[in-house]
């Protein structure tokens, strides 16, 4: 969740921490402060687990979106997992997490949450009505830094969406997506947004760029969660990375009108077989190449 409101209050509040840690890696110091309390698998394990966050997220962009960020984590008694995480827009860029004191270091290693945060600090603060761009974007990016880090497989990453992403179809009463607030349209609407671009993107320039070009670009451009940018700025930055219009003119259509996709053709022409709780791939599909190259890793810079 990317706030940048009640930034001052969030501030404040990491001014009270008992403990501090520092993790560098992917050229970002994360500085790592701890509520009281103990993790079953020690301090050790949770710092791992905040590198390999951060490592998948230098993997997409390029490298991490920001040189310096603080990481607050709240030891949850009595439970395990990984729980709710907000980042805010301050300078440096904040993330808060909880993390139950019994999690285990497989939990630690199947985590998304983390990554989604962290993801956030490489696009701009936008207005509370494109919050559903901030969240999609996490969500849609968040599994495949983790694939191109080598921290998941791409069969999951292709039988989640398959699975999930359909939530982000238009629903009776929605407005698009600057006009509708559900939970729905925010993560899964947003997320469809950026999964349908990619795909267009790839399609008109012949799989030479994605999303992921366009969102290296616009943080190339200076837009990070430290800064706070319209919207039309960040989708004609990233327009201009890859050279077609594409986010500009998917958002232009889809702001104020819903607008379904057919995601069974999409899948058909990726080459996503989905079948009897399975999922097979088909490589000789017309859009195979893409989805390929949607999970390949881009060298860095």
């Amino acid at each position: 969740m990317n706030r940048r409101t009640a930034i001052l209050a969030a501030a404040a509040g990491l001014g009270r921490l008992a403990e501090a840690e520092e993790v560098r890696t992917s050229g970002v110091v994360i500085e790592v402060t701890f509520d009281p309390g103990e993790f079953d698998v020690g301090k050790q394990r949770i710092l791992e687990w905040v590198s390999r966050a951060a490592s998948a997220v230098a993997a997409y962009y390029g490298r991490f979106p920001v040189t310096m960020a603080r990481l607050h984590i709240r030891p949850l008694a009595g439970r395990d997992g990984v729980r709710h995480g907000v980042t805010f827009g301050s300078t440096p860029a904040s993330t808060r997490i909880s993390v139950g004191e019994h999690t285990t270091e497989a939990q630690l290693r199947d985590d998304w949450v983390l990554t989604h945060e962290f993801v956030h600090m490489g696009f701009p603060s936008l207005a509370r009505r494109h919050h559903w761009l901030e969240e999609g974007l996490a969500t849609y990016v968040e599994p495949i830094a983790r694939v191109q880090a080598g921290q998941l497989k791409p069969e999951r990453l292709w039988a989640d969406l398959v699975r999930d992403i359909p939530q982000g179809e238009p629903q009776p009463g929605d407005n698009g997506l600057d006009r509708t607030r559900s939970w729905a349209n925010t993560y899964w609407g947003g997320a469809l947004f950026c999964f349908d671009a990619d795909v267009r993107i790839r399609e008109a320039t012949h799989n030479r760029y994605g999303l992921q070009h366009a969102l290296r670009g616009i943080l190339a451009a200076g837009g990070n969660i430290e800064t706070e940018w319209p919207v039309a700025r960040a989708l004609e930055a990233g327009d201009r990375a890859v050279g077609v219009p594409v986010l500009s003119r998917l958002y232009e259509e889809r702001k104020d009108t819903p607008v379904p996709v057919d995601l069974a053709s999409l899948w058909r022409r990726l080459g996503v077989i989905p079948s009897s709780g399975s999922l097979t791939f088909d490589n000789h599909a017309p859009l195979a190449g893409i989805r390929r190259a949607i999970t390949a890793r881009l060298p860095a810079g």
